[in-house]
């Protein structure tokens, strides 16, 4: 067997890249199983495509053709023209004979090819991993199951629903704040990309918010944050239970709006054996009474088969490549997170496993909703909208840099959930043993509300302008460093003892301890002033204190039990007391 390998090795040593190609394809094309392809060689084939130059036209038509294939489509060649076909839509691509493409033509099924702009450019710039991707979000929306018939009258469905989603986003809408009227978050079916002959019927319906903010530091940390577009592709698949479906337009001409300003719509008329899907670009963790909601909207269930149920913060984590790197557990449950803000600040952020794998806080990821009609929609985006609010609030703790066990941060934070809507941030106040908690309300995706208790603030826009600032940042960090700065102003700082002062308290509690060790009576008793408080002032907890304050005037929603400690990495190790140096 070596001397065979040693022999291929010198044969082919000198063969060029497109000899070696050449041999791989008269391989394939003579299979002994045509059933069965042989995997190895279309992986050498692949891997051979990637590293050549397509720089003629046998080059061009090979990676169209390998193209093709993965997407489960058929290719063919007539002279200088590819077609990558199937069988609901064709590609056709006209190549010169130098490998350039001159044209690319989209033909759905029963039309005419339209020119196709966005394929042409990807081809001509060589772009082909986004080329395949386009074509395979193409495929997916034409690929019905079913038989002839079937496919033809679920395809013109989905076309009528396309029809009357764009016309319900072209109704006069009133915006919900004009400093954020944007067709993304704010319209009623988002923006919708109207399904063309090369592009998907789709909607992007939230985007993070990166603009409105005045102070520059925070404009300066926005700009860092990544621009995340929330976006679905709407298509039509069959179900195990016959749906009633659209057939034709369901909305009356000229249109009648009702007193939300929804067009009133007519009743559907075929049962069909299909439903309609919201195609979630990416995936969304959402919490299990949100997608009860999402049942309770369109009436189609979603089957629990396809749902994979955990704590929110772990399919958070799970779907953030950054929180996964930047995290470290306590007790295998715990999830403490370290953000770095302007100014050199550093928060540290603790969100206690055992408050958040309640089975009210657990969630699920979901990747696609089944529909049934146009009126849906709205209602459907307004949802997911609300939980990518609190999805984006919560991974603001989450997507950071961890400087490990032995960093030393500035602030510390722990994030409990109250509610299926709202959660607490319970942090110790500047200049005081007392504890500070803010409750976070996230009514719907347009309004946050924040409140504050244990802190004494005399100005009430203060905690209005701090809503503010978490809904145009979307930023916990970026809030709580504002309301910080804010509590350090109006908190008086503990005034220090004088040297004199300090030297004669001192030499006091050396004589209390010596008077205490020769007690006759053998009994240890301490007459210093300096003593330790009571234990009971303090919620211990590994290597660090967490000073308890009276929490009797704290909403009855608010979870009051003892706090894990946010002073996971405290010098030193141990139980320390505030009178440590």
């Amino acid at each position: 067997m070596k001397s065979i390998i040693s022999d291929l090795h010198l044969k082919f040593a000198e063969k060029t890249w497109k000899e070696t190609f050449q041999l791989v394809r008269r391989c394939m094309d003579r299979p002994k199983d045509a059933s069965r392809p042989c995997v190895p060689l279309l992986r050498s084939l692949e891997r051979l495509q990637e590293v050549v130059n397509v720089s003629s036209l046998n080059t061009m038509r090979s990676r169209l053709e390998m193209i093709a294939k993965q997407q489960g489509m058929g290719f063919h060649i007539t002279e200088a023209t590819c077609y990558l076909t199937a069988d609901m839509f064709y590609l056709e691509v006209v190549l010169l004979l130098c490998g350039e493409v001159e044209e690319v033509k989209v033909a759905p099924h029963g039309g005419s090819p339209v020119p196709s702009e966005s394929f042409l450019w990807l081809l001509r710039l060589k772009q082909f991993t986004e080329f395949a991707m386009k074509l395979a979000d193409l495929f997916t929306q034409y690929n019905i199951p079913g038989d002839n018939d079937q496919k033809l009258k679920l395809f013109a469905s989905l076309q009528f629903l396309g029809k009357d989603l764009e016309q319900i986003s072209l109704l006069p809408c009133v915006p919900i704040d004009s400093a954020q009227g944007d067709m993304i978050n704010n319209g009623r079916v988002g923006c919708l990309i109207a399904g063309k002959a090369d592009c998907p019927l789709s909607i992007q319906f939230y985007s993070t918010p990166t603009d409105g903010m005045k102070t520059s530091d925070l404009q300066e940390e926005m700009t860092d944050r990544e621009m995340v577009v929330q976006a679905a592709m709407v298509t039509v698949d069959v179900s195990d239970v016959p749906h009633k479906l659209q057939t034709a337009s369901v909305i009356q001409q000229p249109p009648q709006l009702d007193p939300q300003g929804y067009p009133v719509l007519l009743p559907l008329s075929e049962m069909l054996p299909a439903c309609f899907h919201l195609k979630l670009q990416p995936a969304i963790p959402m919490m299990c009474s949100f997608v009860d909601k999402l049942r309770q909207i369109t009436g189609v269930v979603i089957p629990d088969v396809d749902l994979q149920w955990a704590a929110l913060p772990k399919l958070l984590m799970s779907s953030s490549p950054s929180a996964k790197i930047h995290m470290e557990t306590l007790d295998e449950q715990d999830a403490i997170f370290t953000a770095p803000l302007p100014g050199s600040v550093m928060h540290s952020y603790i969100l206690p496993g055992a408050a958040w794998e309640v089975p009210a806080q657990r969630g699920a990821v979901v990747d696609s909703i089944p529909f049934t009609h146009p009126a849906h929609v709205p209602a459907l985006l307004e949802l997911l909208r609300h939980q990518c609010v609190i999805n984006t609030l919560l991974r603001s703790c989450m997507t950071s840099q961890c400087t490990g066990t032995g960093s030393e941060c500035d602030q510390h934070f722990e994030v409990r959930p109250e509610s299926d809507i709202s959660f607490s941030v319970t942090f110790q106040g500047p200049h005081t043993d007392s504890l500070v908690v803010l409750l976070v309300h996230v009514s719907d995706s347009h309004q946050i509300t924040c409140t504050l208790f244990g802190a004494e603030i005399g100005d009430p826009s203060m905690v209005e302008n701090l809503s503010t600032i978490m809904k145009k940042s979307m930023s916990i960090p970026l809030a709580l460093r504002t309301l910080y700065l804010k509590l350090e102003e109006i908190t008086p700082a503990p005034i220090s003892a004088s040297p004199e002062a300090t030297t004669e308290a001192e030499n006091d509690q050396s004589a209390s301890t010596t008077t205490a060790a020769t007690d006759t009576n053998g009994a240890l008793t301490t007459f210093s002033q300096n003593a330790a408080l009571p234990e009971d002032d303090f919620s211990l907890s590994g290597s660090a204190c967490y000073a308890n304050s009276d929490k009797s005037e704290l909403l009855p929603e608010i979870n009051t039990s003892p706090a894990v400690s946010p002073y996971p990495f405290a010098p030193g190790g141990g139980v320390f007391t505030l009178d440590d140096p």
